[in-house]
């Protein structure tokens, strides 16, 4: 349990790889979809990933950088955790529903 906290602890690190199972991404499209995170806080939770070995990052080496992230077969290895925090979200919400409706 520690290491997988380690490794996709924090507010924003289980966000990125949701967004990142759809496919590889830029930062832009990723800031964009995370809403209220700033550039900083990004890019220091993508190097943890990439240094965790659960992210890729891809430099194109073009005139005009173009750099995309997506995740690595251990990143995508994640997609069963995902899933089963998202289901188990979705039953605490209707569950919370379900009481405020009869409350």
């Amino acid at each position: 349990m520690e290491t997988t906290l380690g490794v996709i602890g924090g507010q924003w690190k289980v966000l990125v790889i949701h967004f990142l199972l759809d496919g590889p991404r830029r930062f832009g499209e990723l800031s964009r979809l995370l809403g209220s995170i700033s550039a900083r806080t990004l890019s220091k939770q993508l190097r943890e990933l990439e240094a965790d070995e659960v992210v890729s990052r891809k430099d194109y080496q073009e005139i005009l950088p173009r750099v995309e992230y997506s995740l690595t077969p251990l990143g995508e290895s994640l997609k069963p955790v995902l899933q089963a925090m998202e289901a188990w979200g979705a039953s605490v919400e209707k569950k919370s529903e379900n009481r405020r409706r009869r409350g």
